[in-house]
């Protein structure tokens, strides 16, 4: 499991594979200075409980991953996280495994 730190809040718990794809597309964003929100319902909170962070690039943010390999990436799931990214709504994550059908059992 990797950790996103963003800023004072909370780590996030991400599996290593989505942590990849998110770096990718978080990356991208910032880089051209494009904010926008990532919301999560991380899965030790309450039912129905949501966070949501504004990402910006002025914004401390660090990605820390478990393995030490680098993750295989789906151009399919980068495609979808982008087009999320480039939505009013931004990214939402369910972040246990099976809410995630392109990397499931990847």
């Amino acid at each position: 499991m990797g950790v996103l730190y963003y800023s004072a809040a909370p780590p996030v718990v991400i599996p290593d594979r989505l942590l990849a794809h998110l770096k990718i597309v978080i990356t991208a964003k910032l880089r051209r200075d494009e904010r926008f929100t990532l919301s999560f319902a991380p899965s030790d909170s309450d039912a129905g409980a949501t966070s949501t962070i504004w990402l910006g690039s002025a914004i401390p943010l660090r990605f820390e991953f478990d393995g030490d390999q680098p993750e295989a990436l789906d151009p399919l799931v980068l495609q979808q996280l982008a087009a999320e990214a480039n939505s009013t709504r931004g990214i939402v994550l369910r972040l246990e495994p099976a809410s995630v059908p392109a990397l499931a059992g990847a």
